[in-house]
């Protein structure tokens, strides 16, 4: 590729709307890779800002970047990904951020008939943690993740 085609990490930040941190950062964890020039500079495909678009998107879809990086690396590193390429990653994601959106709505649901109505019932409540039984299994929530699949 010619160098005049690349662009340095400060167009890349500009264009994409992060901040040059932010790109180095992506780049440490993977998700985004760079020549350097003669100068020692490092310089970016025009295809990271979309990369940088996905990883922003997915952080917005409550993605970790672990697994967004995972999705990522199925993407072609060489080259901008093509339609196809998009769409497979695209697969990859529905499934989980469907069943996301399926127990945030099951959350949402609960919150009117458990929390929202302040009695927390010990016999009927599905998050009461009768003598802080669940102390043993670690900290957090324990019970309310279950009450929201519907366990």
């Amino acid at each position: 590729m010619d160098g005049h085609d690349l662009l340095a990490i400060g167009e890349v930040a500009e264009r994409s709307g992060v901040s040059v941190a932010t790109v180095r950062f992506y780049e440490e964890r993977g998700l985004l890779t760079s020549v350097r020039d003669t100068a020692n500079r490092r310089r970016f495909e025009r295809h990271v800002l979309r990369r940088i678009a996905v990883v922003r998107a997915g952080q917005r879809f409550g993605l970790g970047l672990t697994e967004i990086g995972e999705a990522l690396a199925a993407l072609p590193a060489d080259r901008a990904p093509t339609k196809r390429d998009w769409e497979r990653l695209s697969r990859r994601w529905h499934d989980e951020l469907t069943a996301r959106i399926e127990a945030m709505e099951r959350v949402r649901d609960g919150l009117s008939s458990c929390i929202g109505c302040g009695c927390l019932s010990l016999r009927s409540c599905p998050v009461y943690n009768h003598d802080d039984e669940l102390a043993t299994e670690g900290p957090g929530a324990r019970r309310w993740p279950a009450a929201a699949r519907g366990h």
